[in-house]
């Protein structure tokens, strides 16, 4: 699936030079760039939404305390 950005000038010629540095091409930086800023953004995203519903008590907690007696795994 083909999907086209705009890029600063700025960007494009950092990517220009990188690519021209390393051989590779800047479509090979670019998804490279996606690739692992996505899982960034996603672990962002998803933790402020569960966060948001921690929050409105949407979400069950469980402390330290309770999780290592159900484990029993002893007190700390």
């Amino acid at each position: 699936m083909a999907t086209s950005i705009r890029l600063s000038t700025e960007a494009e010629e950092r990517l220009a030079l990188l690519a021209s540095q390393t051989g590779r091409t800047k479509d090979f930086y670019l998804r490279e760039i996606i690739d692992r800023g996505l899982e960034d953004i996603e672990d962002y995203y998803l933790a402020a939404e569960v966060l948001e519903r921690t929050r409105k008590g949407q979400e069950q907690v469980h402390t330290a305390a309770d999780v290592r007696k159900e484990l029993d795994l002893g007190e700390w």
